[in-house]
């Protein structure tokens, strides 16, 4: 069962208001570079639950999921942090 986990992100707001998130800090400490963005659209959340904005990411060669909603990060992770 996957579980949401928000996390810390820093991202960059353009100038036509664009959100383009530049890396995600893990629950560890841990930092990870977004390599590229490949997609945004709203789109729920299956697993974990939640509706926002998903992105589409390359993290360190991988794709991932993230969600921004309500001015706030998360990701689904099978780690229960709560």
């Amino acid at each position: 069962m996957s579980h949401k986990v928000f996390v810390p992100v820093t991202a960059k707001f353009d100038a036509d208001g664009k959100v383009i998130p530049l890396d995600m800090t893990w629950i560890d400490g841990r930092v990870y570079e977004i390599d590229r963005v490949l997609d945004v659209r709203r789109a729920a959340s299956l697993r974990g639950g939640g509706l926002g904005m998903r992105y589409r990411c390359r993290i360190g060669g991988k794709e991932t999921f993230m969600w921004y909603d309500d001015n706030r990060w998360f990701v689904e992770s099978k780690v229960n942090i709560s």
